[in-house]
């Protein structure tokens, strides 16, 4: 199976180095041809994966015409960025009829989920999601990672998941795409709050209250979209959250600590070479949560820190100061 790898970030990176590591013929395409030139160059992404060495096998270009007529097209942009690529893929008539999302994140005009997107463009494919704890950094070196990839199709998805899994990425498989992507969203806007928390210098006890809340707040939210309950307590739900809340790699905690330490949104988002999907969640989440009245205590102070409505601490002690309450979900 051949597989074209469409955005050069550093996830997209990772994942094209693992397949053409596992023998197939693929593709890397970057949007900006300097950028492909200096990878195909380097064999290495200095700007996204630094210090992690690319295959030779690996085909790396600018040129989208020459990617997407592969069997597999592995999409790994954000979320912002796949009405574009979409709209690539339709005008250059591609032929492929598998489609793999690797994006955290939901559409903030339609709210439509990365699948969704994607079938409403491309009615003929077949659409996956892979998702979980897996930090580009720590795949690109081949530490042992587990995820989930999840379709409607599960013949085709037992196919993919053979081609995909190595002895260190390991592929677990499910049918509950929605659910899947509904939990990578949210947990990005959780990590948000960890990491507010961790930028005002609190400790371990308040990082592993957020985190536990902020799954119950997943579970209420995804339980409105009949999301299954093994998808919360797996790969994609908690697995992720716990990852994107205490991980040096995770974007979306770094922005939350910047934040706690008292920099502006603005000055934050000007310094960043890649993109953390929860300040862009936090819009969606929240109006979600209105809409269906769904109590989302965490999610909505994050949503009004990021509109400048309240402070780090303020944050902080509105969520532990809420009225006492059973714990459950």
């Amino acid at each position: 199976m051949n597989f074209a790898v469409l955005g050069a970030g550093g996830w997209g990176t990772a994942v094209a180095r693992l397949l053409a590591n596992q023998g197939h013929d693929t593709t890397l395409w970057a949007r900006d041809p300097d950028r492909a030139s200096q990878i195909d160059r380097d064999r290495c992404n200095t700007k996204y994966l630094p210090d992690i060495d690319l295959p030779g096998a690996l085909t790396i270009t600018a040129d989208i015409g020459v990617a997407v007529n592969a069997d597999a097209l592995v999409i790994g942009v954000p979320s912002i960025g796949m009405p574009d690529v979409l709209e690539r893929i339709v005008a250059n008539k591609s032929s492929s009829r598998i489609i793999i999302n690797l994006a955290k994140g939901m559409n903030r005009e339609t709210h439509q989920t990365m699948s969704e997107l994607i079938a409403a463009a491309i009615p003929t494919a077949r659409v996956f999601t892979l998702s979980g704890p897996s930090h580009a950094e720590e795949v690109g070196r081949d530490m042992p990672t587990a995820v989930v990839l999840a379709g409607s199709n599960l013949d085709l998805g037992q196919t993919l998941q053979r081609e995909i899994s190595t002895a260190r990425f390991r592929v677990y498989l499910s049918e509950d795409i929605r659910g899947v992507e509904t939990c990578s969203t949210i947990k990005n806007v959780i990590a948000l709050a960890t990491g507010i928390s961790d930028g005002l210098g609190y400790g371990d006890n308040t990082r592993g209250a957020l985190i536990t809340r902020g799954l119950a707040e997943m579970v209420r939210f995804g339980r409105q979209s009949n999301v299954q309950d093994a998808t919360f307590f797996g790969l994609s739900g908690l697995g992720d959250l716990v990852a994107t809340c205490t991980s040096r790699h995770s974007r979306n905690r770094a922005v939350g600590v910047r934040l706690g330490r008292g920099e502006s949104l603005e000055e934050i988002m000007a310094d960043m070479t890649m993109v953390a999907e929860g300040v862009f969640a936090a819009d969606i989440v929240y109006a979600l949560a209105c809409e269906k009245s769904i109590d989302m205590p965490i999610s909505s102070a994050v949503y009004r820190m990021l509109r400048g409505e309240t402070d780090p601490h303020s944050l902080v002690t509105e969520i532990m100061t809420r009225a006492p309450k059973r714990e459950d979900c």
